[in-house]
């Protein structure tokens, strides 16, 4: 469901594509490739640096891995312990010799349990110690992938969404993960923009800063003037991001396969999928001409914002590597000493953000999904200016609709339709038997609506339910990686720039507007079987009708 469409390039693009050296010519076929799900040729030999970087990712993965393992030790040897009786109930029907040998493997299998549960003490600690050892472990992992570079950054940052693969200091501590990373020599970038524009820079730019007033895993930003005037941002690709990016991931490709040797390290995530996911949003990110595809997009769904603003895209002067946009000054979002200096509500802006995200998830199914603050300034006059569309999400109409259902769950306070919305939406494992959770759902949301709604925290919820993801066998889908990302960023902002903020009370009435406005138009085109919930036995949901006739009345009342 989220995933961005590939833009053909127009006949100008491609002629500079034919001006490309030979080596970034293969790498562009092979995206074009990878794109249309045409795996390209075998990958190439690592070579003996390519190797040692082999072993430095391992490592990391593998004391990750181990970590994961002896934090849930109990569930695998509660499994390994079913399989022993198992067996030794087939050698009691066998002979004396199979039972002697099951009794060997049993014997075998207590040495190694004690010893696991020895190292188990050691690295994950007691009951006590646990939670302080999660957190020196997440903290040791966010370094590494720092020290490892720009993929593993991007990696990091995707994790930190993955409540259902690690505990929640994990989580947490990932997803204050950004880029560190230092600007690139600035000739270096200048050598990138003219053999992309094909022309010098002072042909294009009539001004262009010896400096860049901006650098992150993929790219660095520079402020110049065109020729006809306009003050325009200069965003350049990172040197051999491409050859760098492809080489690590044809090196966890190799990772990946040899996980699949242990059914063990693919219980609770499959890393191959999550791998190939992450190659393609890798290379969308790095084709600026999507990026500025995306803008133009955006832009056009807010059209009759007045409030908000999008940069525009100078297309004869962007490409694949090099993006040239309006060059916006403003204030970051989360600067609220200087909003209030400037006579901005810094509230405002934050509800502002909230009612934009709405209208993106709940009625455009296409929406911004890296909203960090970096990627959100607000201009003099109160407007509010986003940045940087490489990484979007897109929404299609039958996972809208679940989610819309979810939110009229929430807001009616029905934990056991969001238990069953959370099946809908695909959070469980595959064949995980429905009965089992249920009622944890049920129990979990009980206790959250028994709170007034404004002393609800989204993201005290959201790591609720990643501790009940982790514990119970729930996942979170691919689709929601993105959406559940942007959500707890925008709660961080939230939290910051108005300290009695409350995502659930701010996004209440405007979640409604959408929703009875996706509803109003179903009822139109489908008045008995959408609006009033008609099921296949031709029963009318009278429940249903009442709880939206209710709301809809509350919301004019509002109004």
């Amino acid at each position: 469901a989220l995933k961005e469409v590939r833009v053909e390039p127009s006949a100008a693009e491609r002629a500079d594509a034919t001006a490309l050296p030979q080596a970034e010519k293969a790498t562009l076929q092979a995206v074009a490739a990878r794109t249309a799900g045409v795996e390209p040729g075998p990958p190439i030999k690592l070579g003996l640096r390519g190797y040692l970087r082999l072993a430095k990712i391992a490592r990391v993965i593998a004391t990750l891995s181990l970590y994961l393992y002896l934090d849930q030790y109990d569930v695998h040897v509660k499994h390994q312990k079913k399989r022993l009786k198992a067996r030794r109930d087939s050698a009691y029907a066998l002979t004396r010799a199979a039972v002697f040998g099951e009794w060997l493997h049993r014997m075998r299998f207590g040495v190694l349990d004690a010893f696991l549960r020895v190292l188990r003490r050691l690295i994950v600690g007691g009951s006590a110690t646990k939670l302080e050892h999660q957190e020196r472990q997440a903290v040791w992992l966010k370094n590494k992938l720092i020290e490892l570079g720009p993929t593993f950054i991007k990696i990091g940052q995707s994790m930190g969404t993955r409540a259902d693969l690690l505990p929640l200091p994990f989580v947490k501590e990932l997803g204050t993960l950004v880029d560190q990373v230092p600007p690139f020599p600035n000739a270096v970038a200048r050598q990138i923009i003219e053999r992309e524009l094909g022309r010098k820079i002072s042909e294009v730019y009539t001004e262009f800063d010896s400096e860049p007033v901006a650098a992150a895993s993929l790219g660095q930003v520079y402020r110049a003037r065109l020729h006809s005037g306009e003050e325009v941002a200069v965003k350049v690709q990172r040197p051999n991001l491409e050859s760098t990016i492809k080489d690590d991931i044809i090196i966890l490709k190799k990772v990946a396969a040899f996980s699949e040797r242990f059914e063990q390290l693919n219980e609770n995530a499959d890393w191959a999928g999550m791998l190939r996911e992450f190659d393609q949003t890798i290379h969308e990110e790095m084709d600026y001409v999507a990026e500025g595809r995306n803008a133009d997009r955006f832009r056009e769904n807010f059209k009759n914002w007045a409030n908000i603003r999008v940069p525009e895209i100078y297309w004869e002067a962007t490409t694949n590597k090099v993006l040239t946009m309006d060059f916006i000054r403003g204030t970051k979002v989360t600067d609220l000493e200087e909003q209030e200096r400037k006579n901005i509500s810094g509230s405002k802006v934050n509800r502002l953000l909230i009612k934009t995200y709405l209208k993106q998830l709940l009625e455009d199914g296409f929406f911004h999904a890296d909203p960090h603050p970096g990627n959100l300034l607000v201009q003099d006059d109160g407007r509010l200016t986003f940045f940087d569309f490489g990484m979007v999400g897109r929404i299609d109409a039958s996972l809208q609709s679940k989610m819309i259902d979810a939110f009229f769950h929430v807001v009616s306070k029905d934990p056991v339709g969001i238990a069953q919305d959370l099946i809908n939406l695909d959070f469980l494992k595959p064949g995980t038997p429905h009965s089992v959770v249920k009622p944890v759902v049920e129990r979990m949301f009980e206790f959250h609506f028994d709170l007034k709604l404004k002393d609800v925290n989204f993201k005290e919820l959201t790591y609720d339910l990643a501790d009940v993801m982790y514990d119970y066998p729930f996942r979170l889908p691919s689709n929601f990686t993105y959406i559940m990302r942007a959500l707890m960023t925008l709660e961080g902002i939230g939290i910051i720039t108005d300290p009695e903020f409350n995502f659930f009370e701010t996004a209440k009435p405007y979640a409604k507007e959408f929703m009875l406005k996706r509803e109003g138009r179903d009822f139109r085109k489908l008045f008995v079987d959408k609006l009033m919930g008609r099921d296949e036995g031709g029963k009318i949901d009278w429940n249903r009708t009442w709880k939206l006739a209710k709301m809809a009345f509350k919301t004019v009342l509002n109004t």
